[in-house]
């Protein structure tokens, strides 16, 4: 492993302009969730002075108190200048009870925009996202739609968020194809333990210019070896809280900690933490603009942003493997 300085690197978002830090700092769980509203505001100032410029949100965060982690966003970037980061929110997950506040149409983005940027307290919104595909919304009104709020000033870019191969292709085809705003990004679930982007959607969003941002690059922790085979997980963390059974459906079982075990090996082998070591082997890919993490502590966010420019030699990448590939997910 190697790693000439301190500094936070940057990577061009798939064809565009813009040139988005390695490490993007999430707000899912933290700002306005888990973490209290000064300890994420502080999070975000440090990540913003470490030299992070990319601070991803959505309107649907976090669930039950939906629009507070703009609010808290919003609020932890206020005094800082607005050319030196980009702030990128999501559009699509249910806001209401009723059908006209789900979606991908016309109607809900439109409504939608003006939301988050009120809770946001800002005139523009670098990078819009649509959360999921909508297979009730023709690609043609979503993109016609986003197209409309770029030229108006409401947001600079946009992007999308689990979007398979077939369905971009065709986005981007018929952007192409009838002049509209072209997306420039796609988030997508990619980790060390989670590999299924690797099958076509990582060659995809190169091929198509698209950059792509991996969230969930620490397998929702388990990467980070902090929870034990054959023990209860430890108060206070992710999987101890009474709505994540799902992360014991799918983590918790024959094989899948003592692998992470492992992966905590060869990271105390080569000398850095496992997060650090997780984050620079998703950053390997060269389809990867940069990865997402969410950080309750300084201590923790530090650790992460050290990932950026860090590179893997051949052997730690083979080692990697071998702990991983009996029990990773695709």
């Amino acid at each position: 492993m190697t790693k000439e300085d301190d500094d936070v690197r940057y990577r061009r978002l798939g064809r565009c302009g813009l040139e988005v830090s390695e490490v993007a700092l999430g707000t899912w769980l933290t700002h306005g969730g888990d973490a209290p509203a000064d300890v994420a505001i502080d999070v975000t100032r440090r990540a913003h002075e470490l030299g992070v410029n990319l601070f991803d949100t959505a309107n649907v965060y976090p669930h039950g108190d939906e629009g507070d982690a703009e609010r808290v966003l919003g609020r932890a970037l206020a005094p800082l200048a607005r050319e030196t980061y980009i702030v990128a929110t999501k559009v699509c997950a249910p806001m209401g009870p009723t059908p006209l506040e789900r979606g991908l149409s016309r109607k809900h983005i439109v409504g939608q925009v003006d939301g988050s940027l009120r809770r946001l307290g800002m005139d523009y919104i670098d990078l819009y996202q649509c959360h999921r595909f909508d297979p009730d919304t023709p690609v043609e009104e979503t993109a016609s739609t986003m197209t409309d709020l770029v030229r108006s000033g409401k947001i600079l870019y946009w992007g999308v968020s689990e979007w398979d191969p077939a369905q971009l292709h065709h986005l981007v085809k018929l952007c192409r194809e009838v002049g509209l705003a072209i997306p420039v990004s796609n988030q997508l679930r990619y980790s060390a333990l989670w590999r299924a982007p690797e099958q076509r959607a990582l060659a995809s969003c190169a091929d198509l210019g698209v950059g792509v941002l991996a969230y969930s690059p620490l397998a929702d922790g388990v990467l980070t070896g902090k929870y034990r085979p054959a023990t209860e997980p430890q108060p206070g963390t992710r999987a101890a809280g009474p709505n994540w059974q799902w992360m014991a459906k799918q983590y918790f079982k024959s094989g899948v900690l003592e692998a992470a075990q492992d992966f905590r090996d060869v990271a105390e082998t080569a000398g850095v933490s496992p997060a650090r070591l997780a984050l620079a082997w998703c950053l390997r890919r060269q389809a990867v603009s940069g990865v997402v993490v969410g950080a309750s502590r300084l201590t923790q966010l530090e650790d992460n942003v050290l990932a950026s420019g860090t590179r893997l030699d051949s052997d730690v990448i083979g080692k990697i493997d071998d702990a991983l590939r009996p029990v990773q997910m695709a």
